[in-house]
């Protein structure tokens, strides 16, 4: 097999070309590192990568030669997804020398499938900015034009697949960071129904429900077969969603049963700015829709945007501070600013003014939001938002200058604690411009998906947001798989890893 071949297969074309004896493990490796060394250096996508460790589990049999994916290479996010002796270090300096004790549950399970481990891809510290541009190891790249971001916080995952490093990369989304970097990058990017993947082991709940681990793909095909393979019932997780009798990979295939009811919006749920690309892309659905003979209608749910997303910064405040609080007992000493990067520091302290009661307050409102879009989801079967309100912003755009982190690292300090919350969500607010959509989604633990439908007059691709009532994954496979096969689907037809030159990519 050449590159040019396994840069054109998805992973579930992998492992059957493996079963057939048409390629080898050790040759979809061997291809992975080509491509790996090829792109990574202008990309900066993959921060660990352990191909000779993946090379010697193969010559002894260390793999599951018998699961649906076996021999089939793929990355971890470098967040949550836990390899036994690998680095994970959450993008984060006081982390650098961190060394996983164990597998997570989400990467046994992966194990069991007999995917290949080749490393573990970019995120932002702690996971907290839809851009990934750690301090630590520097930004990671957009395929479609390094100029531009792959997004956040899987934006490592996002760029290693859009290049073509592996087929399929762990991902997790807890305010969009699946659906975020896919719209960025022309990927197809589902976030499962809270509790639908395993979680841990030793963590019940990630961001109080609001994170699910799952993957970036670039086919509709891979990640309902993923989801065949991840979807649990975990009985020490604080949250479980009832597993799909059937197989996903084959629902999806099925045309529904009758004329759907979609509701859609081109309005930022926050009240800032959407690009006419952005417009463009859901309109160009709902006409595609209407062709279909679906019933299309311009609604949205009775929300308070602004509320629910102070609602998640909050809940960030004081997962953020606890979080650090554990690695001051581990350090034995206190966290400076010096430490940690500016949103970090900000809800570190922000998180020690946040009581119980506004804590719990704050959770509750998620729970209203999810009786809202219950209701909401009684007349319509899906509701569609563009998935980022503009295509990628460039490099270096979202982050503070010195001065600026300076000044508001003074303001936290002399802030009360609605001062404070304030702070955060202006601080915020120029990222937020360009994703305001997502957020809901996790608050509600709804599933959703971003469709790559769209590119820009820039050449730049921007999903359209899918969303579909809680345990409703196999609807939106179905109306992903008959995206991908109509003639607005644009991810794998107009795929950078197939129209870069060799000098493009490696400027």
């Amino acid at each position: 097999m050449d590159l040019k071949t396994y840069l054109s297969m998805d992973a579930t074309e992998m492992a059957n070309e493996i079963r057939k004896g048409n390629t080898t493990p050790e040759e979809l490796v061997n291809l992975s590192t080509q491509q790996l060394k090829k792109v990574n250096p202008s990309l900066n996508a993959v921060i660990h990568e352990r191909t000779a460790r993946v090379m010697g589990d193969l010559q002894k049999g260390r793999y599951n030669t018998h699961g649906t994916f076996a021999g089939v290479p793929l990355l971890l996010k470098n967040i949550s997804q836990t390899l036994e002796g690998e680095p994970l270090t959450a993008g984060a300096r006081l982390l650098k020398s961190s060394i996983s004790k164990q597998d997570s549950n989400f990467v046994r399970k992966l194990r069991d499938a007999g995917f290949l481990f080749m490393g573990h891809t970019n995120t932002p510290e702690m996971g907290l900015k839809n851009i990934t541009e750690p301090e630590l190891y520097g930004p990671t790249r957009n395929p479609w034009n390094p100029v531009h971001s792959a997004g956040g916080s899987s934006g490592g995952s996002a760029a290693a697949v859009a290049s073509g490093i592996v087929p399929v990369a762990g991902a997790n989304d807890g305010g969009g960071s699946i659906r975020i970097p896919a719209s960025f990058t022309g990927l197809f990017g589902l976030k499962p129904t809270r509790g639908r993947t395993p979680v841990g082991p030793g963590t019940g709940r990630q961001w109080q429900g609001a994170s699910i681990d799952f993957v970036l793909s670039r086919t509709v095909r891979d990640s309902a077969a993923m989801l065949d393979e991840l979807q649990t019932f975990q009985p020490e997780a604080a949250f479980n969603t009832p597993l799909f009798p059937g197989s996903y990979k084959e629902t999806m295939k099925l045309p529904f049963n009758r004329k759907l009811r979609v509701a859609y919006t081109v309005k930022s749920p926050v009240d800032t700015l959407v690009s006419d690309a952005a417009v463009d892309a859901v309109i160009k659905t709902v006409k595609w829709l209407e062709k279909e003979g679906h019933i299309v209608e311009e609604r949205e749910p009775d929300m308070d945007g602004v509320q629910l997303m102070r609602d998640y910064y909050l809940m960030n405040s004081g997962e953020i501070s606890n979080v650090l609080s554990q690695i001051e007992q581990g350090l034995g000493r206190s966290v400076t600013p010096e430490d940690v990067e500016i949103e970090t520091w900000l809800f570190h302290e922000a998180g020690k003014s946040v009581s119980a009661a506004e804590f719990s307050a704050s959770l509750a409102s998620w729970d209203q939001a999810a009786a809202k879009m219950t209701a909401f989801h009684e007349t319509y079967d899906f509701y569609i938002t563009p998935a980022t309100a503009n295509t990628a912003p460039e490099v270096g755009e979202l982050n503070h200058s010195p001065a600026k982190q300076e000044e508001l690292r003074r303001q936290m300090k002399d802030s009360n604690p609605k001062q404070q919350q304030q702070l955060i969500y202006d601080m915020f607010l120029p990222s937020l411009t360009y994703t305001p959509h997502t957020q809901l989604a996790n608050l509600t633990g709804q599933p959703a998906m971003s469709v790559p439908v769209h590119l820009s007059e820039a050449g730049l691709p921007l999903g359209v947001q899918v969303m579909a009532p809680k345990g409703g994954e196999d609807k939106l496979l179905q109306l992903a798989y008959q995206l991908e096969s109509s003639e607005i689907w644009v991810g794998s037809k107009e795929n950078p890893i197939l129209r870069y030159k060799k000098e493009e990519i490696n400027k």
